[in-house]
């Protein structure tokens, strides 16, 4: 492999990364439209392990949109991020697939939102696929396989 070819490939992991820090930050500050510009216009997300819905990410994201005013606050962590590219000869494909691992406490809405209400956490593993369009990486599909869950009193 060359320097370039390298270089190249630093920087498609990079770009990939911002992805999914972006997808954790539109989902956490309720950004939706930020959310659906992640995707590519065929782009689908799966939270049916979680309970929810599957479908069209722009369909996904009126559903996260409605179900998140339930949790006021809450903190998506995203961690043991393995990233795989696509490998054409040696040379940088245009996919890839990212699987990782995450902790998303949240708090419940409260009646007076004291800061009072129980506490929820939910954790399991994502799974991503993305592909280099010409405005850059954008996921093809996000699936959530969430491992378990737990509120506190």
């Amino acid at each position: 492999m060359t320097q370039r070819v390298d270089l190249a490939t630093v920087l498609d992991r990079l770009a990939i990364d911002e992805v999914v820090s972006g997808y954790a930050a539109a989902v956490d500050d309720g950004d939706w439209a930020a959310y659906r510009a992640l995707f590519t216009p065929s782009g689908r997300a799966d939270y049916s392990s979680a309970g929810g819905v599957e479908g069209p990410a722009a369909e996904v994201a009126d559903w996260l949109a409605e179900t998140m005013r339930l949790f006021p606050v809450r903190q998506h962590l995203i961690v043991n991020r393995v990233v795989r590219l696509e490998d054409r000869d040696g040379w940088p494909g245009d996919s890839a697939e990212v699987r990782a691992d995450f902790l998303n406490p949240m708090r419940l809405a409260g009646p007076d939102d004291t800061g009072t209400a129980p506490n929820f956490v939910a954790a399991g593993r994502y799974s991503f696929a993305l592909a280099r369009t010409p405005d850059g990486w954008r996921l093809t599909g996000v699936t959530v396989h969430e491992k378990w869950r737990r509120m506190s009193a």
